[in-house]
């Protein structure tokens, strides 16, 4: 009898164990984590949305304001610039008034920017139009994927993170076909909507629990925790550990950029500096600002090549998003630049065959193909998960400075390739893809040889693992 009774009190111990993983495994998707995520990420569309802007209106705009190459180089390539400026204060003012607030922040600027776009005559007021945009894109650039990274569990960080390129890339796309469509002003309307939408949404979701965490504020960071996790899910472990790693940082001083340069933070800084040089300067921007100029200069449609586009990117980002926590980061990265050589090598031979007059029609064809092939790899690894790992690598006492630091170099990237594009087209348009090529080549070994895994691990074991905070 009594072995009956172990037995069965066994068996519900097991029973009840099993209930509570699967009450845990259940809670990690709430309703609220599925809605901060969205909110947050309607800054992510933002940002594609402005990245998307400068290429289906070229034509039109020029037109109608007797813009030059320069002048329009300048109106597609001042978005960076007001990037850079925001990028350099975005950890900063993240850190001061919270994650929240900074994308209330920035949202702002990206409002007014959109208005004074619309309602310009002139190209001055479209340049500031255009900078004010960029101004807030660079602080959404680091806040989103941050604030992502922060509420959601391991499980499923990588993925949710990831969908912040989904977004930047539904922007594009959506930005691309719109633009197919309605005139340069209606678009930048529009441009206004998910700005409004966004700061709407962020009066109703919570604050990040590590940074309510980081101030001292331990009765909100518990109620947000519970709030984003469900109100039936057991916190206490999750809790203990950020609150555990929290207070073992409190005993170092706030990292500043001249701190980011220790030893101790050296393979970060590699890391996150290095996959943002080498996102940037393998071209991504200038397909992305200047496509439809490069279909026209390859003989290809540019309306039927942008369509292609979107067909292409945003399956694979979707893909992207769903195996980011099943096949890791460095896989994914390795296919991506592997794909984005292949694609800029195609776009570089197309453009020596029609050079040497040899077939010209298939040279269109094999442009095409190549965008195309670049455009789907990128948006399976290259696009996201640079951001995914900066989110991840730097300990929360350095994550403003740190994450400022990277998007500044990422930005400062993306002008110097956005502004010179069109004169690296009008120098060598062949020679411009190989040497795109030849940064996607270097990509894949830099990521084969210092890009660390962190798919399945929380944030401060991701941490501790490069050797910040041992826990």
């Amino acid at each position: 009898m009594d072995r009956e009774n172990d037995e069965a009190t066994n068996l519900a111990s097991e029973t009840s164990l099993i209930n509570k993983e699967n009450q845990d495994s259940s809670a990690t998707t709430t309703t609220t984590l599925l809605l901060t995520t969205f909110v947050a990420v309607c800054g992510s569309f933002v940002f594609g949305s402005a990245i998307g802007y400068s290429s289906p209106v070229q034509s039109d705009l020029t037109n109608d304001l007797n813009l030059s190459v320069a002048d329009y180089s300048l109106f597609g390539s001042i978005l960076t610039i007001g990037a850079m400026i925001g990028a350099a204060m975005s950890g900063r003012i993240a850190d001061l008034i919270g994650r929240r607030a900074t994308m209330g922040f920035s949202e702002m600027f990206c409002t007014l920017g959109w208005l004074a776009i619309y309602l310009s005559k002139v190209a001055l007021w479209l340049d500031v139009g255009r900078f004010l945009v960029g101004y807030g894109m660079g602080i959404l650039s680091f806040v989103v994927p941050v604030y992502i990274a922060e509420i959601t569990p391991k499980n499923l960080r990588g993925g949710f993170t990831t969908v912040h390129q989904l977004m930047i890339c539904l922007g594009v796309s959506a930005t691309y076909l719109l633009g197919s469509f309605v005139g340069w002003r209606i678009l930048a309307f529009i441009g206004m909507v998910p700005c409004v939408v966004q700061m709407m949404g962020l009066c109703i979701i919570p604050e990040s629990p590590r940074w309510l965490a980081k101030v001292g504020r331990w009765e909100e960071f518990e109620i947000a925790l519970q709030r984003l996790r469900g109100e039936s899910t057991d916190i206490s472990s999750e809790s203990n550990e950020i609150k555990d790693y929290t207070r073992q940082l409190t005993q170092f001083s706030e990292g500043s950029i001249v701190d980011l340069f220790q030893a101790q933070y050296t393979k970060s800084l590699i890391v996150g500096v290095g996959l943002m040089i080498l996102q940037q300067f393998g071209g991504v921007n200038g397909i992305a600002f200047y496509a439809s100029s490069i279909f026209v200069s390859a003989g290809f449609s540019s309306k039927i090549g942008m369509i292609a586009m979107v067909f292409v990117q945003i399956p694979m980002t979707t893909l992207g998003v769903l195996l980011m926590d099943k096949s890791g980061r460095r896989p994914l990265l390795l296919i991506s630049a592997s794909g984005t050589c292949i694609g800029c090598l195609l776009v570089g031979l197309s453009f020596s065959l029609q050079f040497g007059r040899l077939l010209n029609e298939e040279a269109s064809y094999i442009a095409l193909a190549g965008i195309l092939v670049y455009t789907g790899s990128f948006s399976l690894g290259m696009g996201g998960i640079p951001w995914v790992i900066m989110s991840e690598i730097f300990p929360i006492d350095i994550k403003g400075s740190a994450g400022s630091l990277v998007t500044v170099v990422s930005w400062v990237g993306s002008w110097i390739i956005s502004f010179t594009f069109n004169f690296l087209m009008n120098w060598n348009p062949a020679g411009t893809f190989y040497v795109f090529a030849t940064v996607c080549g270097v990509t894949v070994i830099f990521v084969a040889k210092l890009i660390p895994e962190t798919r399945g691990r929380t944030l401060e074991e991701i941490q501790s693992s490069i050797g910040y905070v041992a826990l």
